[in-house]
């Protein structure tokens, strides 16, 4: 009997080819859409399809019958509210930056897929993100690289588990994507030239602040002074969750020079801001590790590290503290490393574990 596989069509062409792809390779696909945006002034808001909105459900269906597989669209709000939305909100207001992707790519597009295709009688699930899944000697699975650098996704999915990992599919990560657009234009895929989206699928206008204000209300701070690293009050701001770490644009400092946010600091509402080089640090700790390729972390061990998606990466040296958290010593200082952010380690092309900056 044929295996069967749940393919989330987010309605764009990487996940569509990656339906055709396994489709081809002799699975039994099955479409889904997951189903998040909350309500659907929100999702027409998008009017070049994310992955959240209506029109995703559209492209996606009409993909499914180009390819003669069955398609669904399954409701996640629930999850994707409470472990993306609310999670995005309540760590911009303790002063961090969040990292929504990651969040949804663990617990809602993995956890929640996964187990309702596998109570579905599914044997994996599959995406069509730029990345490979690999089961190393040690017999554990691990997150490689894609074949192009320029769509690498692997800093996003540092957070999957090994049951996670053994469960899925990722068929794209083996091409480019002007590859994979080839291979939709010559097999008639409707989406084919569709652009890819940018932005965090629930603000589609990007102004993260004025999300945070309708959604939170009264619990977001106000106003609050900009201060130096020695308490010097140098002008007032328009609120913490306006500002992360590295930012120079929008302050609206008459310093005299260029000023970047250094620090921010709910328990006194302040922002505190310095000169560019207050930005960099060698030494960054992160806690919530998750280990991919190695089971545990034995002494120091040289890996590159990524502080953000679009980082090169540096080379460093990590060591697990008694506490558990990880303690990163970098060859050359990186700049704003920001407090709720994921730092993600390789060991040559894969992904050796990662957590979050604090």
């Amino acid at each position: 009997m044929r295996e069967k596989v749940v393919v989330g069509m987010s309605g764009g062409v990487d996940s569509s080819v990656a339906a055709m792809l396994l489709k081809e390779r002799g699975y039994d696909v099955i479409g889904v859409t997951m189903q998040i945006w909350q309500d659907e002034e929100q999702a027409r808001q998008e009017q070049n399809g994310g992955c959240c909105g209506l029109s995703a459900v559209e492209d996606a269906r009409r993909v499914a019958e180009h390819l003669d597989i069955p398609y669904y669209v399954m409701n996640f709000k629930r999850e994707f509210k409470s472990r993306v939305m609310d999670y995005f909100v309540e760590e911009y207001i303790r002063g961090r930056t969040p990292n929504p992707c990651v969040a949804c790519n663990r617990y809602v597009k993995w956890e929640a897929l996964l187990d309702r295709s596998l109570e579905l009688g599914a044997d994996y699930i599959a995406t069509g993100h730029y990345a490979r899944i690999e089961r190393l000697k040690n017999g554990r699975f691990a997150i490689r690289s894609c074949v192009t650098a320029e769509k690498d996704q692997t800093y996003a999915l540092y957070n999957l588990t090994q049951r996670q990992l053994s469960h899925t599919l990722m068929p794209v990560g083996d091409y480019a994507k002007e590859d994979i657009r080839g291979l939709a234009a010559r097999a008639g895929l409707p989406v084919a030239n569709k652009p890819d989206s940018q932005e965090i699928c629930f603000i589609p206008d990007d102004d993260y602040a004025a999300f945070i204000d309708r959604t939170a209300k009264d619990r977001v701070p106000g106003p609050g002074n900009f201060v130096t690293g020695q308490g010097e009050i140098l002008g007032r701001h328009k609120g913490i969750t306006h500002y992360t770490i590295g930012q120079r644009r929008g302050l609206g400092l008459p310093m005299g020079k260029r000023v970047f946010v250094t620090d921010i600091r709910p328990e006194t509402n302040e922002v505190v801001v310095g000169d560019n080089e207050a930005v960099f640090a060698d030494r960054v700790l992160c806690d919530r590790v998750n280990y991919m390729a190695v089971e545990n972390l034995e002494g120091p061990v040289r890996v590159l590290a990524k502080i953000r998606y679009n980082h090169r990466g540096e080379n460093c040296v990590i060591e697990k503290q008694a506490d558990g958290r990880i303690l990163c010593c970098f060859e050359n200082p990186v700049r704003a490393a920001t407090p709720g952010q994921a730092i993600v380690f390789y060991d040559g092309e894969y992904v050796l574990g990662g957590g979050t900056i604090i």
